[in-house]
């Protein structure tokens, strides 16, 4: 329906404690006499078809009220669309929010962002041809603390990522890669590799600190092998985004990425993608999105 602001919305965000808020979003969307539906999906795959369907129809937006995995999954539904995206952030990270600089702790301040109607074109990559993210794509160590927290059931939240991450940091030997950046190819055994469309996941971890979502090309971070010991203590300053001073991190900027190595799995704004290889592609100006301009 023309005009009509649809919001996509999850339910489970940060376990459900945001959902009271959505009838405070939704009021002030409405503020502006717009219609405004809500969609929840029965799960991830009817969110997507009924994200996909109402966008087909037409809306003024698409609006995701969740973390990074719902706007990963709007991002399916509105790239290469005349539809924008808004963001309503509600989950635990909200880093695409962040670098586009949608405020993460005031959920009405982000439905203003919306109400306003400023479009912004930025980027968005594909991950073969079925697939897309905005945020970061990450395989390595941390790929593999999600596949093995994944499976834990308790502690819950954040808790389990701690102990994943140390169990797996016992048996972790550095993974053979191979990482065609464009035309370049580079053999070489890594920590981790992520592919950035924008700076952060992980709740503020900025891994590709320099990526800008609208300048038409992919950062790619390889950190190579290292000592345990070294491991750990660049690992923190990933949330400030010093490690890239460090002699074993390299960043190529590219259009095209392939990444290889046997028997990982890769992560895409923190959703499962599946195992390597895969290519990531740009697509400059594929998303546009309600949000501030570029400072």
């Amino acid at each position: 329906m023309a005009g009509e602001l649809v919001v996509l919305v999850n339910p489970a965000a940060r376990g459900g404690r945001t959902l009271r808020l959505l009838d405070p979003v939704v009021r002030r969307l409405q503020a502006g006499g717009r219609p405004v539906s809500v969609i929840v999906g029965t799960s991830a795959q009817d969110a997507l078809e009924r994200a996909c369907t109402a966008v087909a129809e037409g809306p003024e937006a698409l609006v995701a009220f969740g973390g990074d995995g719902l706007v990963h999954l709007a991002v399916q539904a509105v790239a290469r669309t005349d539809v924008p995206l808004g963001i309503i952030p509600a989950g635990t990270g909200n880093d695409i929010a962040d670098a586009l600089g949608i405020p993460k702790g005031d959920p009405l301040a982000a439905a203003g962002i919306v109400a306003a109607g400023k479009t912004r074109v930025v980027d968005a990559a594909r991950i073969g041809e079925d697939e897309w993210f905005a945020g970061v794509v990450a395989c390595g160590f941390d790929s593999k603390v999600n596949e093995r927290a994944n499976l834990l059931t308790r502690p819950q939240g954040t808790a389990k990522y701690l102990l994943a991450m140390v169990q797996e940091l016992r048996s972790f030997v550095p993974i053979p890669f191979t990482i065609t950046v464009d035309d370049e190819v580079i053999e070489q055994e890594a920590m981790m590799v992520a592919v950035g469309n924008t700076r952060s996941y992980g709740a503020g971890m900025r891994v590709c600190p320099d990526a800008v979502p609208d300048d038409g090309l992919l950062d790619v971070l390889v950190v190579g092998p290292m000592p345990k010991a070294a491991f750990l203590r660049v690992f923190p300053r990933v949330y400030r985004g010093t490690h890239l001073g460090h002699p074993a991190v390299m960043v190529r900027r590219a259009r095209r990425v392939t990444l290889d190595a046997p028997g990982i799995v890769a992560y895409a704004d923190g959703e499962r993608v599946g195992p390597l290889p895969l290519t990531c592609a740009v697509e400059p100006g594929a998303l546009r999105v309600l949000a501030p301009a570029a400072s």
